[in-house]
């Protein structure tokens, strides 16, 4: 699943192409899962002709806001993605060395866009399990106003942050992936983080002291940073990560740390027992 870095590197992609750019053309898909509760005539009708003024992100999310409401929305899913031919497209860490594909357009795509300048971006999404919406005011509706903090924008100064574990009383890991208490975060992020910050995933995160949560909030912010910084590729992250190592059964860290598998939250936890504490 795209997590923060993967969106934020769309972001990024999304802006170069559109920001200050008219939309001339608008393919959508016949998909009425994907195009939650807009039809692609209307969504056409809203975006057509429209100028994009900037490409906005919180968590998972992000959105084009344009010279008349309403603005466009995305969330990618399991497996969607955003593709432009100006760019190369940003490849999933989940993925490991499989690159995205280079077609043109892309297979299952949804949403296809095309600017003034003959730029274009295709939003595609193999299980059908993204959404493309229309909203008036994105971070005061549903589903982003239900979301937490972004984690990597909006994380919260120490004091708070450490308030905030002590209200939760479910494992810690399963905190960092609810999104309405940090948006963003997803399963490799949160086994990396309580890696790189020595606690276990199955406490409960009223229990950790004030000094695990600060630890906790460092290492949330340093991968995070660190993974944004390497334009979300896998292949540049530091070696000493967990992250290398997390997708292989029967593995160890570089340092000889067995790592043990576990579901919590419904996802499966890869940490190691001999650091996590």
């Amino acid at each position: 699943m795209p997590e923060l870095p993967e969106v934020d590197m769309a972001r990024i992609a999304a802006r170069r192409v559109a920001v200050g750019r008219r939309i001339t053309g608008v393919w959508c898909a016949d998909d009425p899962i994907v195009f939650e509760g807009v039809a692609p005539a209307r969504l056409r009708r809203a975006l057509l002709g429209r100028r994009v003024r900037a490409v906005r992100r919180h968590g998972k999310h992000f959105w084009f806001e344009l010279d008349r409401r309403p603005w466009l929305c995305l969330h990618f899913g399991m497996t969607g993605g955003l593709h432009t031919t100006r760019a190369p497209s940003v490849k999933l860490v989940s993925s490991g060395r499989q690159g995205p594909a280079e077609a043109w357009p892309p297979r299952f795509a949804r949403l296809r866009l095309t600017f003034d300048d003959g730029g274009e971006l295709v939003i595609a999404d193999a299980r059908r399990l993204g959404r493309i919406r229309l909203r008036d005011d994105p971070r005061r509706e549903p589903p982003i106003s239900l979301l937490g903090f972004d984690a990597l924008w909006e994380l919260p100064p120490s004091p708070r942050f450490v308030e905030l574990l002590r209200e939760r009383s479910a494992p810690v890991k399963a905190v960092l992936l609810d999104q309405s208490f940090a948006a963003g975060v997803g399963n490799w992020i949160a086994d990396e983080v309580l890696y790189q910050a020595g606690i276990d995933p199955r406490r409960r995160a009223r229990s950790l002291s004030a000094g695990e949560a600060r630890r906790l909030r460092a290492a949330l912010r340093s991968v995070l940073t660190t993974a944004v910084r390497l334009r979300a590729d896998g292949d540049r992250f530091p070696r000493t990560w967990l992250f290398h190592h997390r997708w292989d059964r029967d593995a160890s860290t570089p340092r000889g740390e067995k790592i043990r598998r576990t579901t919590i939250a419904g996802r499966t936890a890869a940490w190691v027992p001999s650091v996590q504490r």
